[in-house]
């Protein structure tokens, strides 16, 4: 689950993580209320969950209250990378000498939580470790004692000459993992973390992502979740039973099992297909579920083609085979679908299915190549 920059500058504050002050206003009307009627310098940035703002004009110094609101016109209702702003804030702007990054992730290869950090802030991380890996801090966490005091400092001191400078980088560092760990995240980051001419340390823009397996257990994190109309058709599959995650691709794939949709995926990309989604439908034989599964890919306007890879092992062919005749018959739709029925009562369902006039396939090769042969020819 992502959260929006406020919602990690609010969480940084509760933990004691000096921000700047800002307020978060979804209209004009909010800007001219809530912003103080002064000169002072202010930036004010589109409240989105993608990255790449700046760059898309979402991010916008203000010398005075009158220009923060005209700018929050301009950017309120602006479309960045299909998501349209819906809100602002406005923020405090700072004087920065410097420029730093820290992160925590969680790192599968060491099974821990590892920290990185680099003097090389205010840009991607993933840029600067294309280009700079050196330039790179990495230090992986101990799960059970957690980041000690002397090791915040030993990764300050790499990235501070000043004492005071790096007590404050310290104090942070231990802060941030503290609220890593208390609110299970999978990403806090503070980018950047600048030191401003009176040599204070703030961290003026911050990320952070948290596990979906854990939100069940923090009420206070599920709260603040705005998801966007694909995140809300994921939600909407699990809760369904059923397991979806969009894609950039043409081709719908409905499987049943992980390994068995990484597998289908991976052969509509060897025959130079794109897949619109991973959805898998997992070992159950309810039809209904089917129908489900079916209403989900094709409410993607970007499917022009759906491949169903189905191995009965648990899951009864036949019931999928009756799961979609069902979905066919309640969606008015055109879209091609291509069907492969392997194992379990395999021979029933294929039945089912030439009998109601679908096409079928023997091979997984085979629905690939003619998923992307029908996917094309409506272009």
């Amino acid at each position: 689950m992502k959260i929006h920059e406020f919602q990690a500058r609010n969480l940084f504050k509760e933990y004691g993580i000096p921000v700047p002050d800002g307020v978060v206003c979804h209209s004009l009307e909010e800007v001219k209320a809530m912003v103080p009627d002064d000169d002072r310098l202010r930036v004010v940035k589109a409240q989105v969950h993608v990255g790449g703002r700046g760059k898309a004009g979402g991010v916008k110094l203000a010398k005075t209250k009158a220009e923060a609101v005209e700018i929050a016109g301009q950017i309120l209702g602006m479309d960045i990378k299909g998501l349209t702003v819906e809100k602002v804030m406005v923020a405090d702007a700072v004087d920065i000498e410097k420029e730093f990054y820290v992160g925590l992730i969680n790192d599968r290869n060491t099974k821990s939580v590892t920290l990185m950090a680099s003097a090389e802030g205010g840009v991607e991380i993933e840029e600067v470790a294309r280009v700079s890996p050196e330039k790179i801090i990495k230090l992986t966490i101990d799960p059970v004692m957690g980041l000690m005091e002397w090791q915040a400092r030993k990764v300050a001191l790499q990235l501070f000459n000043d004492p005071k400078q790096m007590r404050q980088a310290a104090s942070i560092l231990g802060k941030l993992y503290r609220l890593y760990v208390e609110t299970d995240s999978s990403l806090a980051e503070i980018n950047p973390l600048v030191v401003t001419p009176d040599k204070k340390v703030l961290a003026i823009d911050g990320k952070m992502n948290f596990d979906d397996n854990a939100l069940y257990r923090r009420p206070k994190i599920l709260a603040l979740r705005e998801a966007t109309p694909e995140e809300e058709k994921e939600i909407d599959a699990n809760e369904k039973g059923l397991s979806y995650i969009k894609l950039d691709g043409n081709i719908g794939c409905m499987v049943n099992g992980a390994g068995l949709a990484m597998a289908t995926m991976d052969m509509i990309k060897l025959y130079g297909g794109e897949p619109a989604n991973f959805l898998d439908i997992g070992g159950s034989s309810n039809p209904e579920k089917v129908v489900e599964a079916m209403n989900i890919l094709l409410s993607d306007k970007n499917v022009k083609a759906v491949m169903i890879n189905i191995f009965g092992g648990i899951t009864r062919c036949d019931d999928v085979a009756r799961g979609l005749v069902t979905a066919m018959k309640k969606i008015n739709t055109d879209i091609p679908v291509v069907i492969r029925l392997s194992g379990t009562n395999a021979k029933e369902g294929l039945d089912i299915i030439r009998e109601y006039g679908l096409p079928t396939v023997s091979t997984m090769s085979e629905a690939a190549q003619k998923a992307i042969e029908l996917s094309r020819k409506g272009i």
